[in-house]
């Protein structure tokens, strides 16, 4: 699996950049909040990013957040929301208000996206309310972790965890090993702190 690309943007395009990493082109679709943030062509660029693998096709999926990949995560889980539809809410919204609109069970504010309708958008924020939990909501939020307190968040959401479960174990993990604690090391005490 490929989380992340660093290379040279090569091109952008309506829904999709390509990077150039190592002298080969990656085509890495994406929403238009993460194309327009990424910086010009022919420079350095960093994406998250998430593969999607069908019967018949293999595909790079490119944020410039871990949060906005983590939300597409979350968005493709719902049942009729594929990559595309994901990708024009994450368009249409930012995280944070995305987080503050699943927390109202603003429906009409999901809705707003392209292909989205009051249906789909009911579903959406029925289904991801109690499966964001503690994720932050609005400028209430914590600090959230970087470095190896991100990776190791990642690591949990990828091994199944709700995001408010994986935060606070890796939270607790931190708080226990210290600032300089690995990646290993801070996954291996959250996952035995989850599990309590």
């Amino acid at each position: 699996m490929i989380a992340h690309l660093k290379g040279r943007l090569d091109a952008t395009g309506i829904d999709h950049a390509v990077v150039d990493v190592g002298g080969v082109g990656y085509l890495v679709g994406a929403s238009t909040r993460t194309l327009a943030s990424i910086g010009p062509v022919g420079e350095a660029v960093m994406l998250h990013t998430e593969m999607l693998v069908a019967e018949d096709f293999i595909r790079l999926v490119g944020f410039s957040t871990a949060s906005e990949r983590d939300w597409f995560r979350l968005l493709t889980g719902v049942q009729g929301v594929g990559a595309r539809v994901a990708l024009a809410i994450l368009s249409a919204l930012d995280p944070a208000d995305l987080s503050r609109a699943i927390a109202a069970q603003d429906k009409a504010m999901v809705a707003r996206a392209n292909g989205v309708g009051p249906k789909l958008a009911e579903r959406i924020v029925r289904e991801l309310k109690d499966r964001i939990g503690g994720v932050a909501i609005g400028g209430a939020s914590p600090v959230a972790p970087s470095g190896a307190g991100a990776d190791a968040v990642s690591a949990m959401l990828n091994l199944g965890f709700r995001p408010a479960e994986a935060s606070a174990a890796v939270a607790s993990a931190e708080e226990e090993l210290g600032a300089g604690a690995t990646l290993d090391a801070l996954v291996r005490l959250a996952l035995r702190k989850a599990a309590k």
